[in-house]
């Protein structure tokens, strides 16, 4: 078994393998510009983020019902268990839904429904995050959050993601602060293709609590030392990187001297199903390509753990602590 960590940085949209999408086309009636599956794949070929995100858009139209989201993020958790996630924040993009026709509702109770019984069924805990797409205007993701408030006690926190040149963090200041102000949690993506000033702008004008990417605080110094003295949680995805060409090769990847750093990073997947790897898979990815020892990987679980929103209540206390306690215990033989 792999070993135990969380799962801070993960689109469940994301996660729509092929064989999922044509499953769903097919009972939605929905026609995809592809012939097979293998032919999905082909598509996969990503020359950055922006490719990237006109197939992961595209392909969300056979997303229509409740049953499709469960169906969905049951499939990714049964996935995840099986690479060692013990928990995991999810998030996912109403507004990508909303200007389909598929309610906010549709989306978060599809969801609730595999999520609910995670735990029992897959021995994942799991938190719901609802990101607003960043090269949308500001008032938009206003008007999601108002449509939100129904649903905010299965919803605990709020990212930023799609495009982020030309987007920066604080174009949304204001329903961020309207978010803070409903008590939800604060991440956004930031410093992955845009620069180090996109996440000093996050940190400052959001008021974040964790960094989605952050990859390129490498190029800026005091930035590093800042994230490290304020133990800042970044949630890196080195797959992901490669794939979308933020990186050449993982091999050149900075994690290694990130963590000399002293930066609280941790390794996620991302889009899994597009990326080529699941959370368990980026960690092997890392430990082969960078040569990462067991208490590297140690450190990287057990920084997952303490970067995860489970401070709600004693209960979540006491599931933080079993969790770090099966990191601590964990053998790699």
């Amino acid at each position: 078994m792999p070993i135990p960590k969380a799962e801070l940085h993960l689109h469940i949209e994301g996660t729509l393998e092929p064989e999922l999408a044509f499953a769903l086309a097919a009972r939605n009636g929905v026609s995809l510009p592809y012939a097979d599956t293998d032919e999905l794949r082909k598509a996969y070929d990503f020359d950055d983020l922006q490719s990237f995100l006109d197939l992961y858009y595209g392909l969300m139209a056979v997303l229509r019902t409740k049953a499709d989201f469960e169906e969905l993020a049951d499939a990714y958790l049964a996935r995840a268990a099986g690479q060692g996630v013990r928990h995991a924040e999810i998030f996912f993009d109403p507004q990508a839904h909303m200007a389909r026709g598929v309610p906010i509702g549709t989306v978060v109770e599809g969801l609730s429904r595999a999520l609910d019984r995670s735990e029992e069924r897959h021995g994942v805990s799991t938190r719901l995050i609802m990101c607003f797409l960043r090269d949308e205007p500001a008032e938009s993701a206003m008007a999601t959050l108002e449509a939100a408030k129904p649903h905010l006690d299965r919803i605990i926190g709020v990212g930023l993601d799609s495009a982020e040149v030309g987007h920066p963090p604080a174009k949304f200041k204001e329903v961020y602060e309207a978010a803070a102000a409903l008590g939800l949690r604060l991440v956004a993506h930031a410093g992955e293709e845009g620069p180090p000033a996109y996440i000093t702008e996050a940190l400052d004008v959001l008021r974040v609590e964790r960094v989605d990417h952050g990859l390129r605080c490498v190029e800026d110094p005091a930035l590093v030392e800042r994230l490290a003295a304020e133990r800042v949680p970044l949630t890196l995805c080195p797959l992901s990187n490669v794939r979308l060409r933020t990186i050449d090769a993982l091999a050149d990847h900075p994690l290694p001297r990130m963590l000399d750093a002293g930066l609280m990073c941790t390794v996620n997947s991302d889009d899994p199903a597009y990326f080529g790897g699941y959370a368990g898979d980026n960690f092997d990815a890392v430990r082969e390509a960078l040569g990462l020892d067991e208490e590297r990987l140690r450190t990287l679980a057990r920084n997952s753990f303490e970067a995860a929103f489970l401070d709600r209540d004693a209960a979540d206390e006491a599931l933080r602590a079993r969790y770090l306690a099966e990191v601590e215990a964990y053998s790699f033989d």
